[in-house]
């Protein structure tokens, strides 16, 4: 078993529930238009958002067509037109305030902190993920984080890879691992880069894709079984 000292984190939904903060915010949002926030209209959101981020994640849309216009999108299929660009503003500010730990990240994180280089690994913006992280307390325990923002790529891009593998002093392919929870995003991602990745897949979803993880675990507690070996790892 190879010694992981380099780990790699996703954010949303691998150390926290983008998931909670997402429909909070959501909620807030509609209420503001004078719409009820149904499971149904969740549901349908959804579809319509996944559908912009793996284009985005394809190279097909810039960052900028998926956060002004999905609000537009989605309230025109609901006979309403709105000012996409500002709702996307609203949305912002309002998931700028959740901070949700998925259950076992902080103590984790605490643990791993002591024996390895952890870094943060997320597309998105930069303010937000940032002010996330810092109201979350995770920001101290890593060495620096890689928004797609700030880079000009996003994953699972391989300039991206590159971007954050230049800025890692030391870096070793041979002792780095990925861990995320987005098969398309941080999976494929380390896949093209040539970097060790483990899937995090808390709902024990289906892999029907040809994107295969070196590892999965089911809860973030598993992560320590993959890297016992590395427990004299030196900082």
């Amino acid at each position: 078993m190879k010694h992981y000292h380099t780990l790699l984190f996703d954010v949303d939904n691998t150390l926290l529930d983008f998931s909670a903060t997402e429909q909070e915010a959501l909620r807030s949002l509609f209420q503001s238009e004078g719409l009820s926030f149904t499971p149904e209209m969740f549901f349908a959101y959804q579809q319509l958002n996944q559908s912009l981020w793996a284009a985005f994640e394809h190279g097909t849309i810039t960052r900028d067509e998926l956060f002004y216009t999905r609000f537009s999108r989605f309230f025109s299929e609901l006979g309403k037109e709105v000012d996409g660009v500002l709702l996307e503003h609203k949305y912002r500010s309002l998931l700028d305030e959740g901070h949700h730990l998925i259950p076992g990240a902080m103590d984790l994180i605490m643990r791993l902190h002591e024996n390895h280089n952890l870094y943060i690994i997320t597309n998105g913006i930069s303010q937000t993920q940032h002010r996330r992280l810092t109201d979350s307390r995770l920001l101290p325990f890593f060495k620096d984080v890689f928004v797609s923002e700030d880079t000009g790529y996003q994953k699972p891009m391989k300039e991206y890879f590159d971007y954050v593998i230049e800025r890692i002093p030391g870096f070793k392919f041979e002792n780095t691992l990925i861990i995320g929870d987005s098969l398309t995003a941080d999976i494929k991602g380390g896949n093209l880069a040539g970097i060790d990745t483990c899937w995090f897949n808390p709902g024990i979803e289906v892999n029907e894709t040809d994107i295969l993880p070196n590892y999965e675990i089911r809860s973030l507690d598993e992560l320590h079984q993959i890297l016992a070996p590395d427990l004299t790892a030196v900082r």
